[in-house]
C-alpha cells in the first residue's frame, strides 16, 4: 500500500498517528535514506526502518511524538554490537525522523498530493512551533534525484524527492509472464503487461496495479515509447513471437531487455534478427537466459528468479 496514502487515510479515521523517514544514513545501514514506517497508537503498521532494536527505539518515540504532537529527530550509531544484532558491519549512522500525524488539512493535503504523484519535492521542518509544516513542489521526472530522502546543511528541513519506480514492460501473459507480472508489481515496478490474445490480456487476471494492454508489438511501443528507466521481458508463446518483439526493443532505449529461454534461444532468435539488419551490439545487449540461477522450475520460482535480477538492475548491482 502507498505508505502516503495510508497516513492521510489514518488521520481520517483515529486522527492519530506518526511517521518514521530515515532522512539520512551514512555507511553500512540496514535501509537505505527515504525508507518510511507508519506507526499507530499500538506501534508498526507498514514499512520499517531496519528492525531489531532501531526499530524498537523509533517505535516508542513515534508514540511520544503522538502523545506530545511534536516531530523528533533520532540518531542511532550502528557501533560493532549493535550492527552484529542487526546482522551489519559496523560503522553506520542513521537519522531518523519522526513526525506525529496531525489533523491539520495543509498537512494533509501534502500527504495525499504525495500518494498521487510521480514525482515532486517533499520539504518537512524538523521542529514545529506554530503546527506542522509540510510543502509539496511538484517537479519533472527527470529532475527527482537519486538521493530519496537528505537533511538540510542546517538540519531544519528534511527533504525528500519522489521518483516514479521504474516500469517494467512483459510481453507474453501466459503463466510465466502473468506470474512475473505479479511478483514485479510486488517488488514495486510499475507493471504494463501485454499480449495480442484477448483472452490473456484480461485485467480480471491480475491485480488493480497491473496495466494490461491487449495489444501488437507496434501498438504497444506507439503507446508506450521506451525510456532507459524501463526494463523489457519477452516471455510469449513461441520463437517467432519473441524475434517480433526482440527485433523491436533490442535497438531501443530501454535499460533492461530480457528474453525468457536458454543461451541455445539466443543463438537461434539472434542469427535470424542479425541476417535482418539488427546491429549485433544491440542484441549483445539482451540477457537470456534471465533470472537468477536458483533452479527455478514453475512459473512462480522463475518470477522470482526473474523479479530479483531486475531488482538488481534497478538497484545498480547488475
Amino acid at each position: 500500500m502507498n505508505i502516503w496514502q495510508a497516513a492521510a487515510e489514518l488521520i481520517q479515521q483515529v486522527h492519530a498517528g506518526a511517521l518514521a523517514t530515515v532522512a539520512r544514513a551514512r555507511g553500512s545501514t540496514p535501509v537505505p535514506a527515504g525508507t518510511k514506517m507508519l506507526v499507530g497508537a499500538e506501534g508498526r503498521l507498514i514499512g520499517s526502518v531496519g528492525g531489531g532494536c532501531v526499530e524498537a527505539d523509533v517505535i516508542g518515540a513515534a508514540l511520544d511524538a503522538q502523545a506530545q504532537r511534536r516531530p523528533t529527530l533520532l540518531t542511532h550509531h550502528l557501533n560493532a554490537d549493535l550492527a552484529g544484532d542487526l546482522g551489519l558491519s559496523c560503522g553506520g549512522t542513521v537519522d531518523i525522523f519522526i513526525e506525529p500525524l496531525l489533523h491539520d488539512p495543509q498537512y494533509l493535503r501534502v500527504l495525499e498530493m504525495a500518494a498521487m504523484a510521480d514525482s515532486g519535492l517533499v520539504r518537512t521542518a524538523t521542529e514545529w512551533t506554530n503546527g506542522p509544516v509540510k510543502t509539496f513542489e511538484p517537479l519533472k521526472s527527470e529532475r527527482a534525484g537519486t538521493v530519496a530522502a537528505t537533511l538540510t546543511r542546517d538540519g531544519r528541513f528534511m527533504e525528500e524527492r519522489l521518483s516514479p519506480a521504474p516500469r517494467v514492460f512483459v510481453f507474453g501473459a501466459g503463466h510465466v509472464g502473468a506470474a512475473i507480472a505479479r511478483a514485479a508489481a510486488a517488488a514495486g515496478f510499475r507493471v504494463v503487461i501485454i499480449d495480442d490474445r484477448q483472452e490473456y490480456a484480461d485485467p480480471a487476471r491480475f491485480g488493480d496495479g497491473i496495466a494490461v494492454l491487449a495489444s501488437d508489438i507496434d501498438a504497444a511501443l506507439a503507446r508506450y515509447p521506451l525510456t532507459s528507466a524501463d526494463a523489457v521481458v519477452i516471455a510469449t508463446r513461441g520463437h517467432r513471437n519473441d524475434a517480433l518483439i526482440l527485433e523491436r526493443v533490442a535497438t531501443s532505449a530501454a535499460g533492461y531487455v530480457g528474453l525468457l529461454g536458454s543461451r541455445r534461444k539466443k543463438i537461434v532468435v539472434s542469427k535470424g534478427l542479425r541476417a535482418a539488419g539488427i546491429p549485433a551490439k544491440s542484441l549483445q545487449r539482451v540477457r537470456v537466459p534471465i533470472g537468477l540461477p536458483i533452479g527455478a522450475v514453475t512459473p512462480e520460482e522463475i518470477a522470482v528468479s526473474v523479479v530479483a535480477e531486475l531488482i538488481g538492475w534497478r538497484r545498480g548491482e547488475d
